[in-house]
């Protein structure tokens, strides 16, 4: 990412901030995983956004005086030898003005730089509710400021939220954006082939995992972007399933549902297959069912489109093809107003996708469902999850299918960004058996 990018970025949101305000972005912190151990490290998304630092203990500041000039100053840890000997290298406030692009002072000021960056503005811009030291931090200084007015002092009169703002402007994905997330759906995708290929009967689902997550780190990607899913069998009907203990059964389904994360940007895939590589009849009636509704969703995808409609194309096809199967009874108007496939399509069918896999962004504007915009890009992932304490046969009992693609909106249309994942039942059959 070029340092103009980052330039670019924060010179959009202050044009679309009043004049004499100030926006506050932290850094992430670190969170301890047990006694005196972290968990990996991982940049706030909004942090990571405006600057692209991946360090802790830092805050941006950006500052829009009464004339409308805008300024930024990053606040960072000092250099340290014996900390950075034991915790690793920091880049410390001398070197930022170079391989940042914004000066830099010690995070120490912290308190004299937001006392003076905030005096004399009229509004502050934060993430509301999420950073509540800093916030406090913020009331006290007001407040100390407000008994100094006879010293010239002048708080500001509020605090708002600064997502409106924020998430909307990484809602449309710029171009840098889209070819690392076109990367990052190519690297998911060759891991969902690699556990395809590794799947066999007695293996266990975290071996599946183990190579998805080899395949991301060797291909660059050393993270995922969220804790990977790996149910086999029943598993597969708990939609957020990380246990990935068991054991695989020949006969069985297998879902996946896996993507990386690259620098900052997330793949999320989700593919079904057979533990020994062929469908039975039941599995792959379900299957092209599924398959289907996602298909006739990522046509529909183009610029006024919505969320909305995709759902009503999705909950069609799955009761039409659900009662076809016998597994739902009655009269199709009827079902498909009484969504009477919910109780085996729990789930919406996708989400917003970005430096966050559940990105931000408003699902609707003035109350309306919001309609898809060029820049966009979202999943698309219908599934039937079929429970045996469900009502329907015996036969069907243990199915859990969800096929997940990620979904650029164009100009034109939509630009498949995983397409590069096998998910017709030929394609997956041929793909497990040459292995």
């Amino acid at each position: 990412m070029q340092l103009e990018t980052y330039l670019q970025r924060r010179q959009q949101l202050l044009n679309k901030l009043p004049v004499n305000s100030v926006v506050l972005v932290p850094a992430a912190t670190e969170h301890t995983r047990s006694r005196d151990t972290e968990y990996p490290f991982r940049q706030h998304s909004d942090f990571w956004y405006y600057i692209g630092f991946n360090e802790p203990e830092a805050l941006l500041i950006l500052s829009k005086d009464q004339h409308a000039h805008c300024s930024a100053l990053l606040l960072c840890r000092d250099k340290d030898p014996f900390a950075e000997m034991w915790q690793g290298r920091r880049l410390g406030p001398e070197a930022a003005l170079t391989t940042l692009g914004l000066p830099a002072l010690s995070i120490q000021t912290q308190h004299e730089q937001l006392s003076q960056a905030i005096n004399g503005k009229q509004a502050v811009y934060l993430n509301l509710g999420e950073h509540i030291a800093l916030e406090q931090q913020l009331r006290d200084i007001m407040q100390n400021m407000r008994q100094r007015e006879k010293r010239g002092d002048i708080a500001p009169v509020s605090l708002h939220d600064l997502r409106p703002f924020s998430s909307e402007q990484r809602l449309i994905k710029d171009n840098t954006e889209i070819s690392l997330m076109r990367r990052a759906a190519n690297i998911s995708s060759q891991a969902h082939h690699r556990a395809m290929r590794f799947s066999h009967a007695g293996a266990w689902e975290y071996q599946l995992e183990a190579e998805i997550l080899h395949e991301f780190a060797m291909q660059g990607a050393r993270f995922p972007a969220y804790n990977t899913i790996v149910g086999s069998g029943e598993n597969g009907c708990v939609l957020h399933y990380i246990e990935n203990a068991h054991q695989l059964k020949s006969g069985d389904l297998v879902l996946i549902d896996a993507g990386c994360e690259l620098l900052g940007y997330a793949a999320d895939i989700s593919r079904t297959f057979p533990v020994n590589g062929v469908f039975s009849p039941e599995q792959a009636a379900l299957y092209k069912l599924v398959l289907e509704a996602q298909l006739a969703c990522i046509a529909a995808v183009k610029p006024g489109a919505s969320f909305a409609i995709l759902n009503a194309i999705a909950e069609r096809i799955l009761t039409e093809g659900l009662l076809t199967l016998g597994i739902l009874q009655g009269e199709l108007d009827t079902l498909i107003e009484n969504k009477a496939c919910k109780q085996y399509f729990m789930h919406g069918i996708g989400h917003w996708l970005g430096l966050d896999v559940h990105d931000v962004g408003a699902y609707k504007s003035a109350g309306q469902d919001r309609p898809f915009e060029p820049g966009m890009v979202l999943t698309i992932e219908p599934g039937l999850y079929i429970s045996s304490n469900s009502a329907a046969a015996a036969k069907w009992w243990g199915l859990a299918i969800r096929i997940e693609d990620n979904i650029l909106v164009t100009e034109s249309g939509a630009e498949n960004l995983t397409a590069g994942c096998v998910k017709t039942v030929a394609d997956i059959e041929q793909l497990m058996q040459n292995s």
